[in-house]
């Protein structure tokens, strides 16, 4: 009996040990926060949770809380060492730029002062809508590669899909061309029981997780990915864009297509791409690739696009995409046409758009009607009913699942990369968008949007009032969780 007593009381101390170290430590982690001086909303959200929440609040901050900012992608050295190459490699100067409008020159200072990101002229665009067109022409480009093949992925499936890829991928590290991938070790933990990549490595392909999650770093690593899904080949051909690498993105999904974009280009604004990759390939692996022969000379196309592509996540001083999204949006005179997958939007992004519908710009927002997550939508779906009331018009695509991470402005303005309209993509993940300058380009991409509105289904605010409560009582917990989400 004294026995099972003093076991009891050793259970009930150690039990009141780590509970009140817990609570220690979210005092300490409160501190922090409110600290840090961050976006007061997200300060209360984790607040919130740490003081109601205790031993969950503790888990969930230590994971996805924590502010990486400190870390640095790439020395300063190797950073002015790539901005030498890129410079030195394209024709561009502020004598050949087009003569935009005052907001489009505006942007493109905005984004070269935020990354320092080259603007450069007469790039060739191609656009795929459906993954089928893409993987086509994206599998002859590897297909056709004579020196090197740059790929990064947040999403690499071990199917049809992925398999085709290993194999085309293979078959050219056999035949003497440099294979390198960068993939998003959360993105792809599906893979790591698998041979997937070590079968890679073994023919000869230079294969590296991106922000490679292991303890101890494990709570530093979780929250932060790569979100990029970028291709090179032979430094002279991009991708860049919303898809990653698995049959969903060809075949659909259960309830119907998976509608997304991307874009292939070619021209100078290659090199701007690929200075890009070699930041992400030195963050991984400390190796920098600095060698002129990345950069080698491209066609110019006479009257091409002008392509901007800016970067941003979590490590950096500011939130460049989100900034630059913010400006246009502010900016737009006449249109404001949105294709996201998510729509969570944080308090400025809301002002943005509400202030550009009130002011009479015609602000449409194309979101999925069905979702890849129920708890993301029912949190979108909670941001609906502002929007109608200040004129912002809402549409739910009913044909699949939308995955496109489009903006459109006015007629000369476009923007298409990784990039979702939520606090997540816009603040906690590696994103890129290619911003691009050109009437003929937007002319085409508004085309699209207004073709993929027939597949729509646009929301009224009488329809969307007579939801059921608990639907409205769903949408209203979920969005307490959308800054941290």
């Amino acid at each position: 009996m004294n026995l099972l007593l003093s076991i009891s009381n050793a259970g009930e101390w150690i039990y009141n040990f780590i509970y009140l170290t817990i609570i220690l430590l979210n005092i300490i982690f409160i501190i922090l926060i409110i600290s840090e001086n961050r976006n007061p909303v997200k300060t209360i959200a984790w607040l919130s949770v740490l003081t109601l929440l205790p031993i969950v609040g503790f888990v969930f901050y230590l994971f996805f809380g924590r502010d990486q900012r400190s870390q640095r992608m790439i020395s300063r050295r190797s950073k002015r060492k790539l901005e030498r190459l890129v410079n030195n490699s394209i024709s561009v100067s502020d004598s050949n730029i087009p003569n935009f409008k005052d907001a489009t020159q505006q942007l493109i200072i905005l984004g070269n002062k935020l990354t320092r990101a080259f603007v450069t002229i007469n790039n060739k665009i191609d656009i795929f809508t459906c993954g089928k067109d893409k993987y086509y022409i994206l599998f002859n480009d590897i297909k056709n590669a004579k020196s090197f093949i740059h790929l990064q992925y947040y999403i690499i499936e071990n199917d049809n899909l992925g398999n085709e890829l290993k194999r085309v991928l293979i078959q050219k590290a056999s035949e003497g061309v440099e294979v390198r991938v960068l993939y998003d070790d959360v993105g792809c933990w599906n893979l790591r029981e698998k041979d997937f990549f070590d079968s890679m490595i073994s023919a000869g392909i230079d294969a590296k997780p991106f922000f490679k999650v292991t303890f101890p770093q494990l709570a530093n690593k979780l929250n932060y990915r790569n979100h990029r899904k970028v291709a090179i080949i032979d430094g002279t051909i991009g991708y860049v864009g919303g898809m990653n690498v698995a049959d969903r993105y060809v075949t659909g999904d259960k309830w119907g297509e998976w509608r997304d974009t991307h874009i292939r280009i070619e021209g100078e604004a290659v090199k701007e791409l690929q200075a890009i990759f070699m930041v992400d390939w030195n963050f991984t692996t400390k190796e920098l690739l600095s060698d002129s022969s990345y950069f080698p000379k491209t066609e110019n196309f006479s009257n091409g696009a002008t392509i901007q592509l800016l970067t941003s996540g979590p490590l950096d001083e500011h939130k460049s995409i989100f900034l630059m999204f913010s400006k246009i949006i502010s900016n737009a005179k006449e249109r404001v046409f949105i294709q996201t997958p998510y729509f969570l939007p944080n308090s400025a992004a809301i002002n943005a758009l509400k202030i550009a519908a009130l002011s009479g710009v015609d602000v449409r927002i194309m979101i999925p009607y069905h979702s890849d997550s129920k708890l993301l939508q029912k949190a979108s779906n909670s941001y609906i009913t502002e929007m109608l009331k200040s004129n912002v018009k809402i549409y739910f695509y009913n044909k699949g699942f939308l995955h496109a991470k489009t903006i459109l402005v006015d007629d000369e303005i476009t923007s298409i990369g990784s990039t979702n309209f939520d606090s997540r993509s816009f603040e906690q993940n590696f994103e890129i968008n290619a911003f691009i300058y050109d009437k003929e380009f937007n002319s085409r991409y508004a085309a699209i949007f207004m073709q993929d509105l027939k597949e729509c289904r646009r929301v009224s605010i009488k329809s969307w009032n007579r939801r059921s409560i608990f639907s409205k009582i769903a949408e209203s917990v979920a969005r307490l969780f959308s800054p941290i989400l």
